[in-house]
This record gives structure tokens, C-alpha cells and sequence, in this order.
């Protein structure tokens, strides 16, 4: 037999008042007496087969009741491990977000990092070309005044030799005339003397001027030499910088 509840038994029900009334005396005969009616006892219920009726009814009832809380059981374990999974997958997702949100920012330190350090480096490559460009430009002034004054050397040279061309054909002139004129030897020695320490004057001051001459050039080509170096120096600054 299947383990089934047993029923409590159950107490009879109490005979009530309305339940079996007393007959109603029959009228008797004059000089006749009747016996006292006796109460009708209600009947006593029939216990085991009610026993049995609950017995067999009750897996009836109790059975669909237990199937739907299993159901809802059933049911309420996958709403929860479902819920379960798709919190763990929320929460993960959210780390990875803020792993690439850290990421991201850390990235964005780093560069902003380097366009520092980058802005730093272009301002010390202006200023550098600044200077560069400033050097140039007094080189190059230095070089116009250097070739101004090897110019003008170069003009007191060429008539510092005009003028000892000039001695020296007057020397020949003089000499020429002293042998036409030997009595006029003296002065014709006299002014060879003084013609002749003119030229040396003259060739003292060509000799210095050739000096000075070759002193501005040397300087010219110093001068040119370090223009070069700050140009290139300046076309190198101008270049944009290679990015690594």
C-alpha cells in the first residue's frame, strides 16, 4: 500500500434535538394505560468506510499541490542560476570595461606625457634656431663689412702700385737724365736719393697693404666658412623632426 496520511478518525456527530423526535402518545382508550415511547438512537456512522474514501481520495488532492511547488521550485532554481550566470558575466564585463577604461586613461597619460616632453623639444629647437638664425645673420653682416673693407684695401693697393709705377718711371726718368746730364749728376742723385726713398716708403706701404690685404682675406674666408656652418646649421634646424 502507498504511504498515504492516515486519516484522524472521525467522532460521531452528536444526535441533536431535530434530529429524531418522539413519536407523538397515540390516544389511548379510557382505562387504558400505554407504556412510556422509548428515544430513537441515531445511527452510529460508518467509520471504516469513510476512512477509506479519505484514504483513497487524499494523493488525489495532495498530489497536483506538490507537483506545482516542485514545478515552481524547479522553476525559481533557473530563474536564479540564470540570474546568477548573467550577474557573473555583468560584473565581469564591468571589470573588463574599467581594466580598459585604465587602460585607456593610462594611455592617454602617456601621451599627453609625450606631447609635453614634444612640445618642450620644439621649444628648445626654436630657440635654437632663433640663436642659429641670429649668428647667421651677424656672420653675414660681419662678412658684408669684411668684404667692404677688403674692398677698400683693395682700392689703396691698387693705388699704392699706381703711385710706386709712377716712382719707378720717374726714378727711370731720372736716371736717363743724369746720363744726358752729367753736370746735373748731383741733383738728378740727389732726387734718385729722394725718388728712391719714396719707392721704399711706397713699397713699406704696399708691402703693409698686401699684408692687410691678405690679413681680409683670411678673415673673409673665416668668415665665409662660419656663414656656411650656420647655414647648414640652420637648414638642419629647419627640418621637421623624424618621429620615432
Amino acid at each position: 500500500m502507498p504511504d498515504t496520511p492516515v486519516p484522524s478518525p472521525v467522532n460521531p456527530a452528536a444526535p441533536t434535538a431535530s434530529a429524531v423526535k418522539p413519536a407523538a402518545p397515540m390516544p389511548a382508550p379510557a382505562q387504558k394505560t400505554t407504556p412510556a415511547p422509548t428515544a430513537v438512537k441515531p445511527a452510529a456512522p460508518e467509520t471504516g468506510d469513510q476512512d477509506n474514501e479519505d484514504a483513497a481520495s487524499s494523493p488525489a488532492a495532495v498530489s497536483p499541490t506538490i507537483l506545482i511547488l516542485g514545478v515552481l521550485s524547479v522553476a525559481l532554481l533557473v530563474v536564479v542560476g540564470v540570474l546568477w550566470i548573467q550577474l557573473g558575466l555583468r560584473t565581469k564585463s564591468i571589470s573588463q570595461i574599467q581594466n580598459r577604461a585604465d587602460q585607456v586613461q593610462a594611455g592617454a597619460s602617456q601621451l599627453q606625457a609625450q606631447v609635453d616632453e614634444a612640445k618642450a623639444t620644439a621649444g628648445r629647437i626654436q630657440k635654437q634656431l632663433d640663436e642659429t638664425t641670429a649668428d647667421a645673420t651677424q656672420s653675414k653682416a660681419d662678412l658684408d663689412k669684411a668684404k667692404a673693407v677688403t674692398a677698400e684695401i683693395q682700392i689703396q693697393l691698387d693705388k699704392a702700385r699706381i703711385i710706386s709705377t709712377n716712382f719707378q718711371s720717374q726714378m727711370e726718368e731720372a736716371k736717363v737724365a743724369s746720363i744726358k746730364h752729367q753736370g746735373e749728376a748731383e741733383v738728378a742723385l740727389t732726387s734718385a736719393a729722394v725718388m728712391q726713398t719714396q719707392l721704399s716708403k711706397a713699397k713699406e706701404d704696399n708691402s703693409l697693404l698686401q699684408s692687410q690685404l691678405t690679413e681680409a682675406r683670411a678673415q673673409v674666408a673665416d668668415l665665409q666658412g662660419k656663414l656656411t656652418k650656420a647655414e647648414a646649421d640652420l637648414a638642419l634646424l629647419r627640418k621637421p623632426p623624424v618621429r620615432k
